[in-house]
């Protein structure tokens, strides 16, 4: 008689939403590939890309190792597809984190437009209550330096017309808004507790 296989443990899920921001997306990364090794018992983390994302996750060469990292990584078709807002409705992810968030991916959200993959998620998993976590390229206003793929520094202006577009995230129910990648680790240890304590 064969013996029987172990059932493979089903893990909570959680969606991670990459837009078309530079700003930060390698130490966003890096802070999700930690989160990824310490949790991986515990939360399966899952990958959506914007159309706009996956352009810059080539130009900063990171598109290789998202996939080898996280194993499952889809990109968008068009607002709708992959189903996303669909899953994110049926309660089939704990959260959805947006990091980092363009502009106006945050504008979109700020005012419920759901015409791209991850501004359709955002407003739909609102709708069915579901937790949405956004870390904004454009936090204050000011100026801030970046680095370009090839390391070399950019300069940006934080526009006050962005900033409010945050604030009006700060706002509302259920979206808690991240200054920093750091952050994102917070929001984890809160979720799925830490193997550190």
């Amino acid at each position: 008689m064969a013996e029987k296989k172990p059932e493979k443990k089903k893990l909570p899920k959680v969606a991670w939403g990459i837009t078309g921001s530079g700003d930060r997306l390698h130490e966003t990364f890096e802070v999700m590939k930690n989160i990824k090794d310490e949790f991986e018992d515990v939360v399966d983390i899952r990958v959506y890309v914007s159309k706009a994302g996956d352009q810059v996750l080539k130009w900063y060469k990171l598109s290789k190792d998202i996939v080898e990292i996280f194993d499952k990584v889809w990109i968008e078709t068009n607002s709708n597809s992959p189903f996303l807002a669909g899953m994110l409705q049926m309660g089939k992810f704990e959260f959805l984190l947006i990091a980092p968030a363009t502009s106006n991916t945050v504008a979109k959200i700020a005012m419920g437009l759901a015409d791209s993959l991850l501004s359709n998620a955002a407003v739909m998993g609102l709708k069915s209550y579901v937790p949405v976590y956004i870390m904004p390229s454009d936090y204050e206003v000011g100026t801030v330096v970046t680095k370009l793929p090839d390391g070399r520094d950019l300069r940006l202006r934080i526009r006050e017309e962005d900033v409010e577009h945050v604030r009006k995230l700060h706002k509302m129910e259920d979206v808690h808004v991240l200054e920093k990648p750091e952050d994102i680790y917070e929001v984890f240890k809160k979720n799925f507790g830490s193997k550190q304590t």
